[in-house]
C-alpha cells in the first residue's frame, strides 16, 4: 500500500525538520487512523520526502522529514492541456483528476466560440480547481503540481509556441494522425457543440495538426482524457532510459 502524500509550499528542509500540515491534511490523517510515528510522504515544492507523523491533534499536524525521495514519476516531456471552457463549469471538475493522473504538466482554459464564458463565475472556481489538482496529485503520487493558468481567448492558441500541437477534431479531414515525437506537446479540443469550422481552419493555419480518436463522436468531457491516454501509451512504448 502506498503511503499518504501531501503537497506543501517549499521551505528550507533538512532531515528532522518539522513541517506543519494544514487542517484538511490533519482531518485526512485522522480518517486514515494514522498515529504519531507512522510513515507518510510530503512534497515541498517539487522535492518529495519520506517523513513520519510527529504530532496530530485537532486541526493540527506536524510531519518530521526523514530523507529526500529520488523518484521519476513525471512525464519525460511537457504535456500541455489547452482545455475549452464548457458551458457547464462542473465538467472542468471532471476533467482535472484523470488529466492530472495521466501526467498533464500545464492546464490552460481556453474560451472558444461555443464556450459560455462568465469571468466572475470562472474566477470563483479557480480555487476549487487548484484544490482538485492538488488532491489528484496526492492520490496519484505526482512529484510536481501542474500549473493552472487563467482563461485565455481562443486567438492566443494561434501564437502558441511548442514543438507539437494537436487538435482533436470530430470531422473527417482526410489526414492521418500525426506521428508522435518525444517532444513537448500541446493538445486542445472543443467545448459542447465542438470547434467551429472557422476555428479549425485558423488552428490548422497556425500549425495545429488534427487528431482522430476513432469513428465515433466523443463527448467534450471524454476527448481530452482519451487523447492524453493515447499519448501516455506512446510514451510507454519507448520509455526514457
Amino acid at each position: 500500500m502506498s503511503l499518504p502524500r501531501f503537497f506543501l509550499d517549499p521551505v528550507p528542509a533538512t532531515e528532522n525538520t518539522l513541517v506543519p500540515l494544514d487542517a484538511e491534511a490533519a482531518r485526512h490523517l485522522k480518517a486514515l487512523r494514522l498515529k504519531p510515528g507512522d510513515a507518510l510522504e510530503v512534497v515541498l515544492g517539487d522535492q518529495p520526502w519520506t517523513a513520519d507523523l510527529a504530532e496530530l491533534d485537532r486541526g493540527r499536524a506536524l510531519a518530521r522529514l526523514v530523507a529526500p525521495l529520488h523518484e521519476h514519476r513525471e512525464p519525460p516531456i511537457a504535456l500541455q492541456a489547452c482545455l475549452p471552457l464548457p458551458a457547464q463549469l462542473s465538467l472542468f471538475d471532471e476533467w482535472l483528476p484523470p488529466l492530472v493522473e495521466l501526467g498533464v504538466t500545464l492546464i490552460q482554459p481556453v474560451v472558444y466560440a461555443r464556450s459560455e464564458f462568465d469571468p466572475a463565475k470562472t474566477a470563483a472556481r479557480l480555487d476549487r480547481w487548484t484544490r482538485i489538482i492538488q488532491s489528484a496529485c496526492e492520490q496519484s503520487h505526482r512529484s510536481q503540481r501542474p500549473a493552472l493558468r487563467p482563461p485565455m481567448p481562443f486567438a492566443a492558441l494561434l501564437t502558441w509556441e511548442i514543438p507539437q500541437k494537436w487538435v482533436a477534431y470530430e470531422l473527417a479531414t482526410g489526414a492521418v494522425n500525426p506521428p508522435f515525437r518525444r517532444e513537448a506537446l500541446a493538445f486542445t479540443s472543443g467545448p459542447e457543440g465542438g470547434i467551429t469550422d472557422g476555428e479549425f481552419a485558423a488552428l490548422a493555419a497556425a500549425g495545429w495538426q488534427p487528431v482522430s480518436l476513432g469513428r465515433g463522436i466523443l463527448r467534450a468531457v471524454t476527448t481530452p482524457v482519451a487523447l492524453l491516454g493515447a499519448v501516455q501509451f506512446q510514451l510507454g512504448r519507448n520509455p526514457a532510459p
